[in-house]
């Protein structure tokens, strides 16, 4: 064990896909991990829940507390953050995972959907930083992740989903200011972003099924990529907007990313809001037929 070995973290929305590999992978070093998200039960369409999650993380080698936490509520956000306080000592990183996703053109875009990807992507990253913020100042080495796309700003990007663009872009933004807001206090604020779909139960229910989740990659490279930032010296490494493969490409030495595909060999679907910088690294092959950018 070692790397994160003792340290706690606190990942929202960690109940299953990237949130709950973030978890694994940091409990494979003996870390404490916080785990909060809604699903306290089984959900016909969505597989995972506190508890089983908790279950995986133990299994994995960590500590897990199984919290149920709904970010749109401040109340919550402060008693999760107490809890895991109590629990083990302090935070020393806090993973705005947390995402609502509905994709839809302006006019098919209810209040009710628009208030919910609001309300958890930026309102609730704001408000669970702000509430770990005193308690990351007495860390070793503090980190805020987000899961934000780099602010990179292209038109077709926006049509036909602008207000699940919104939300993700605010995150992106709180990166861009709590980076500097926080600098002084030695706490870094990152965000990472996956330059292919992943396999998740986003890509099932939402963005074409079956044939579109062969195409994508595992949470694991996201939660690798996360493990090797959470490496990195708070106080200058900051501010930073990275694309997995990247990251670990250029950082981590990584140059075989075959695992990390649900099939092997198949091209890969792009992501949301992808820049053109960096570009993959060696041997990653995009299929180009598939323009998720594309209204």
């Amino acid at each position: 064990m070692a790397g994160l070995n003792g340290k706690t973290l606190l990942i929202t929305g960690a109940s299953r896909g990237i949130g709950l590999a973030i978890a694994k992978r940091a409990a494979r070093d003996g870390a404490n991990i916080a785990i909060l998200a809604k699903t306290q039960e089984p959900h016909p369409k969505l597989e995972g829940t506190i508890d089983t999650a908790a279950a995986e993380v133990g299994a994995a080698g960590g500590r897990a507390l199984a919290l149920a936490c709904d970010i749109r509520f401040e109340e919550e956000i402060l008693r999760a953050v107490e809890a895991t306080v109590a629990a083990f000592g302090g935070i020393d990183v806090c993973v705005n995972n947390a995402s609502a996703l509905s994709l839809s053109p302006i006019e098919q875009t209810t209040a009710k959907r628009l208030d919910l990807m609001l309300g958890v992507n930026t309102r609730g990253t704001l408000l669970m930083t702000k509430a770990c913020v005193p308690h990351l100042r007495k860390a070793e080495n503090p980190h805020v992740l987000m899961l934000a796309p780099p602010l990179t700003l292209k038109p077709e990007w926006f049509a036909g989903r602008v207000a699940y663009a919104i939300a993700k872009y605010g995150m992106s933004l709180a990166v861009l200011g709590l980076a500097e807001e926080l600098k002084a206090d030695g706490i870094a604020v990152n965000a990472l972003w996956p330059r292919t779909t992943i396999a998740t139960a986003a890509i099932r229910n939402v963005l074409g099924g079956e044939a579109v989740l062969r195409m994508s990659r595992t949470p694991d490279i996201v939660a690798d990529a996360a493990h090797l930032l959470f490496s990195q010296p708070a106080r200058s490494f900051t501010g930073n907007f990275l694309i997995d493969d990247s990251f670990l490409y250029e950082v981590g030495g990584v140059t075989d990313f075959a695992p990390y595909s649900v099939e092997p060999g198949t091209p890969l679907a792009p992501d949301f809001f992808v820049p053109d910088v960096p570009p993959p690294p060696p041997g990653v092959t995009i299929a180009s037929h598939l323009k998720f950018a594309d209204p």
